[in-house]
């Protein structure tokens, strides 16, 4: 080493990692930021595309919703193996009913005949055949039209370039939190690092979590020696993970006792396998159990009710809350087991759920990461959080081509690795939110009929995607963002109306009767429609860089006078 060389710091080293770890695959971490921070409210966006489901108004109580459920299942299932009745809450208009067949497992994940109801009038509705938002949200991990393992791989692989790119900006900014506070409007650069800093530090708690979650939940993929060791394949271990128990209350309310009837009777009719085959018998009325559980969860709503055996000796009737007990106990609902055709309580007096300090902080931040059974306010705070994320990639992305702008500038031409950065950017910053818009499109101007549409919903979200890229090829730098901005300024302030013009419920309507699971959807769609036309104001405004005079390199004979 010479002795006029530099010897680098650890934040210069750190500076060269955060920036080639964030651009090898900021374009893959942007898709995941923008798809996972949708999927969010999946299920609002499948609603809204479902426009026939939108006129289910659940203004009615739930044990109103569950007896029109049960009038239809009377009338057209009654030989049915089991029922099991999804009553409507703040993320689902209808009610949803799945019909299994004698001989089937109620509690399979697959199968069964699915029926959605309108929550008033107990009419069946037919909704198109559509994705919806699980498409997006299987594209968040999965992408799409490659090999399921690989693409997991890939992910994760960024998940982790992710996580060494939070970690070294943060060394690498030595004064982040004071830059946070500071930002520095029209000059260049700067202005794009300000804002990068801004979106990383504000949401930064977040950013960690969502990143180390998501390597949490990719772990038995990457790392499954420990898991095979021990188990012998996988839905043994997944059984064992799972959480089996929760406390519920030991005593039954008075009225669900029964008359004249002795302990030794109540758990005769507690068991589901008898060795008596199941007779017809009339079922107890639900309405007493319906009661009992609300009282015992309070402000926890009733979520489904699951009958097995209907109309037999045999039937019995398990209802479960909305929300799990707690974040710790993951996807472990409140439940009451009753006999159906007594209406006794049967639940078993079980030991509260205790999760292991690994296991409790594995639930905890993969629940946060999916948003699984949160309520409103925590998961419009993940989604704020999701698109602060994807303005930090976004911005990192953008003032990488920022920063080398002088240079190519000097050079007189763009170089191709240069150019090639700017192309991906257009197409993945800008054509993404282009093909999720075209997507919603595709759902509401395909025919509903049409055989193959749930394939062409997809095909169209893909083929407006590579159109940008076409035409971020073919067009200037500018010219690009500007065009490609004010078209999904235009396609996104449009969304409603096509909302209100394609059977869906319009955005004045859908405020009025309270289904804010549609109207926020219809108001983001505005939102979105506002930030592309303030980027598009300020692009066009922007002047771009002005010409630098550079100096006349001296010639031989100057340097020898």
């Amino acid at each position: 080493m010479r002795p006029d060389d530099k010897i680098e710091g650890p934040r210069q080293s750190m500076s060269w990692l955060h920036t080639w770890a964030s651009l090898i695959l900021g374009w893959l971490l942007y898709a995941i930021f923008v798809t996972g921070t949708l999927s969010f409210f999946q299920n609002e966006i499948t609603v809204w595309m479902k426009p026939e489901l939108h006129q289910s108004v659940a203004n009615n109580t739930q044990i109103q919703q569950t007896q029109i459920a049960l009038n239809y299942l009377q009338k057209n299932h009654p030989q049915a193996g089991s029922w099991m009745i999804s009553l409507p809450n703040s993320r689902q208009t209808t009610t949803e009913i799945m019909v299994r067949k004698q001989g089937e497992d109620p509690h399979a994940r697959r199968g069964g005949e699915r029926i959605s109801l309108d929550s008033q009038t107990g009419e069946v509705l037919q909704a198109r055949d559509t994705p919806g938002g699980s498409f997006l949200y299987r594209f968040h991990f999965e992408l799409y039209g490659l090999p399921r393992l690989w693409t997991r791989w890939l992910v994760g692989l960024a998940t982790m370039l992710m996580l060494v790119a939070i970690v070294s900006g943060i060394i690498t900014h030595k004064k982040i939190f004071k830059d946070f506070f500071t930002f520095r409007s029209g000059k260049g650069q700067r202005s794009w690092l300000d804002a990068h800093n801004a979106t990383a530090v504000f949401a930064l708690p977040f950013h960690i979590m969502i990143t180390f979650s998501g390597l949490l939940l990719l772990m038995f993929m990457f790392m499954p020696w420990g898991i095979n060791q021990i188990y012998s394949d996988r839905q043994e271990f997944l059984k064992d993970l799972r959480p089996q128990s929760n406390a519920q209350p030991s005593k039954p309310p008075s009225e669900l006792r029964g008359s004249g009837r002795g302990e030794q009777e109540r758990g005769e009719h507690g068991r589901h396998k008898r060795e008596a085959e199941p007779q017809a018998a009339p079922m107890a009325d639900l309405t007493p159990m319906l009661n009992y559980a609300a009282s015992q969860w309070q402000n926890n709503p009733i979520g489904s009710i699951q009958i097995i055996a209907p109309n037999t000796t045999a039937a019995s009737v398990e209802i479960k809350a909305l929300y799990a007990e707690s974040v710790i106990a993951r996807n472990i609902m409140p439940t009451f087991t009753f006999n159906g055709m007594t209406g006794i309580n049967t639940t078993e007096q079980n030991s509260p759920y205790r999760a292991s300090v690994p296991m409790g902080i594995y639930n905890v931040v993969t629940v946060l990461h999916e948003a699984r059974g949160l309520d409103l306010t925590l998961r419009w705070l993940l989604f704020c959080s999701g698109i602060l994320g994807t303005l930090m990639v976004a911005t990192g992305l953008i003032l990488w081509c920022v920063k080398r702008a002088p240079q190519q500038q000097k050079q007189g031409y763009k170089s191709f690795g240069y150019r090639l950065v700017e192309v991906t950017n257009i197409t993945v910053i800008i054509g993404l939110p282009l093909a999720c818009a075209g997507y919603f499109y595709a759902n509401r101007l395909l025919p509903v009929q049409l055989e193959t549409r749930l394939d062409w919903e997809i095909n169209i979200f893909l083929i407006t995607w590579l159109c940008c890229l076409i035409y971020a090829i073919f067009r200037t730098h500018r010219q690009a963002w500007l065009e490609l901005l004010g078209f999904a300024t235009i396609m996104f302030a449009l969304l409603p109306i096509l909302n209100a013009l394609t059977g869906g419920h319009a955005l004045w309507l859908s405020i009025a009767e309270g289904q804010w699971m549609i109207a926020s959807f219809d108001l983001m769609a505005w939102a979105l429609a506002f930030i592309f036309g303030m980027a598009y104001l300020k692009v066009k405004n922007h002047k771009g860089l002005t010409a630098k005079k550079t100096k006349t390199a001296p010639r031989p004979q100057e340097l020898t006078s």
